[in-house]
């Protein structure tokens, strides 16, 4: 028996299987955790000032899935201005949603989310009170 054509055919698959791999890893969508990414980056220093107003508040804000609606609860704070929520979802960015928020007299607000479909989601909030902006982070699951 000859060798070298085993050797050759040897080459010629393993050429053949590289060839497959990089094609299948190529089609891999390749998405950053957020579309302005290094924008985000830059600002990091007014995150991390956010990050520490939550930490020093007495009562941090409540996230709760309740049925079919998102609940967040201000318990004992006062004076909570405008704000922004964002449900972010790791595996599929075509379900990431965002809700605002206005200053109001009652201290749970309450997102209707039976349009979202079942899952662990990332709840990013951030809003002002008494002139200062906060920002925390959860983990929710649906």
């Amino acid at each position: 028996m000859n060798w070298g054509k085993s050797i050759i055919a040897a080459f010629i698959f393993f050429a053949i299987f590289i060839f497959a791999l990089v094609a299948v890893c190529m089609r891999q969508d390749i998405s950053l955790v957020s579309k302005d990414y290094y924008k985000e980056e830059i600002n990091y220093q007014q995150q991390i000032e956010r990050l520490n107003n939550v930490e020093h508040l007495k009562q941090k804000p409540t996230i709760k899935m309740k049925g079919n609606y998102l609940e967040i609860s201000f318990d004992q704070l006062t004076a909570v201005g405008h704000g922004e929520l964002k449900l972010f979802r790791p595996s599929n960015e075509s379900f990431d949603t965002k809700f605002s928020f206005q200053s109001q007299q009652d201290s749970v607000l309450r997102f209707y989310v039976n349009n979202l479909p079942s899952g662990m989601y990332r709840a990013k909030m951030e809003w002002t009170m008494d002139g200062k902006e906060y920002y925390m982070e959860e983990k929710i699951n649906r």
